[in-house]
């Protein structure tokens, strides 16, 4: 499966990793660069910009917070960027109004 992940920190990127080692095709996004280039040698994809992880069948994001998620998916218009039929995963800590 296609998959975009943005979010690299703490939690995100051993999933990250994990899909990996299930052997998805994965896409990751993280405002530091290093940390999505960590799992280049397990066969990641980077995006130079958050819309780079949208062309696939799922996306997950796993941002730290509220504003961090306004960011990142409102503030880059993310969800219309999907492809057709794509799901978004939000692993993120945010209120449930955000979600919603």
């Amino acid at each position: 499966m296609k998959t975009g992940f943005i979010g690299l920190g703490t939690m995100g990127l051993p999933m990250a990793r994990n899909l990996l080692r299930a052997g998805h095709e994965v896409t990751v996004y993280n405002r530091t660069r290093e940390r999505a280039e960590s799992l280049l040698a397990q066969g990641a994809t980077i995006a130079d910009q958050p819309a780079d992880a949208c062309g696939s069948d799922v996306l997950i994001t796993m941002l730290a917070d509220d504003p961090a998620m306004r960011a990142v998916v409102i503030g880059e218009q993310l969800i219309p960027k999907l492809a057709a039929g794509a799901v978004h995963v939000s692993m993120s800590t945010i209120n449930v109004a955000l979600a919603q």
